[in-house]
């Protein structure tokens, strides 16, 4: 099956995400001068947008080329989780949500000229009430049934725990679970398809500082001990690199202008799940990935690219894969 044909087989697959739910808010204006009481810009506000965040835009990413998508997690008793699910469904997403005591958490931004100008976080760092964990894990195994594949985004909220990421794999069986990781919880993801850090959660989470390609190869390495599975690593401007077992595969970057990089690895976590549950090896839906990765970055907020156009990437922009034994 080519990568053209790919895409067109994603109407048939469904995803299940499971992670930290997250609501994101963009408030967009100009700045003409500086503020007489600190040196800060003064941003005139001209409007303001909300996007589905963490867990959710990994299953905005999924319908939005075509797929079907179910997001499992918890949210506070408050707008913000029903402005998620007003999102959710305008999509056709399902949710499956748990209610806590504690706030959803709500990711601020402010715009202007297209430049990021500070961004403030709204969120309770208390731990989940265990009730709402336990619920969440009882309705698991009879999710991860209804689904092709499964993605864990994990933002280290409090949905992501040892118990949590033993009952994904013990439902999914012989099906494909992938982990968008977090510092501090790589212990957690042992015998998980496949894992996606960048290069620094690579770095942190290997324990290796990666300084060169010896470092990096090193680095990758441990990670897939830790594991015990797949590693790709996202490099930013020099693309990303999947780790197999004896093997790794460098994929260049195809993205010409970085603009943000706001969800780009929720874009790449959910298109290469996808592409691999329809039939193509990791390699090359890691390469899938990357077009749909080099497309969101060229865009201010956070984006999900389509069909059309991860059609005409593949279609325009050529890349060299290089695949050396590790």
């Amino acid at each position: 099956m080519s990568l053209l044909d790919l895409i067109k087989s994603f109407d048939q697959r469904r995803i299940l995400v499971i992670g930290d739910l997250i609501l994101d808010c963009f408030i967009w204006g100009a700045v003409e001068r500086i503020s007489p009481e600190a040196p800060v810009p003064v941003v005139d506000v001209r409007s303001k947008t909300y996007a589905l965040g963490g867990a959710a835009n990994v299953a905005s990413n999924i319908v939005s080329l075509g797929g079907r998508a179910t997001v499992m997690g918890i949210v506070g008793r408050d707008r913000p989780a029903e402005r998620i699910a007003e999102l959710l469904g305008s999509q056709g997403i399902s949710l499956m949500a748990i209610e806590d005591r504690r706030p959803t958490t709500v990711k601020t931004r402010v715009i202007a000229h297209n430049q990021q100008v500070v961004r403030f976080d709204q969120e309770s760092r208390e731990k989940l009430n265990g009730r709402s964990l336990k619920a969440m894990l009882e309705r698991v195994e009879e999710a991860v049934g209804q689904h092709d594949a499964v993605i864990v985004s994990d933002y280290k909220k409090g949905v992501v725990t040892r118990q949590a990421i033993e009952r994904i794999i013990k439902a999914a069986g012989r099906k494909f679970v992938a982990v968008d990781p977090k510092v501090g919880h790589f212990h957690l993801y042992k015998g998980v398809s496949l894992i996606t850090p960048n290069l620094k959660e690579a770095s942190e989470g290997s324990g290796v500082e990666i300084r060169d390609e010896a470092t990096f190869i090193k680095a990758g390495k441990a990670l897939m001990r830790k594991t015990g599975r797949n590693v790709l690593v996202t490099r930013g401007e020099g693309g990303m690199s999947l780790f197999e077992k004896g093997s790794v595969s460098h994929i260049p970057t195809i993205a010409k202008h970085v603009y943000d990089v706001t969800g780009a690895g929720d874009t790449v976590i959910a298109v290469l799940t996808m592409a691999h549950a329809s039939g193509a090896s990791l390699v090359d839906a890691a390469v899938v990935s990357n077009h749909a990765a080099g497309i969101v970055v060229g865009e201010v907020g956070t984006a999900t690219a389509t069909p059309e156009g991860l059609r005409r990437s593949l279609k325009t922009l050529k890349i060299k894969i290089e695949t050396e034994k590790i």
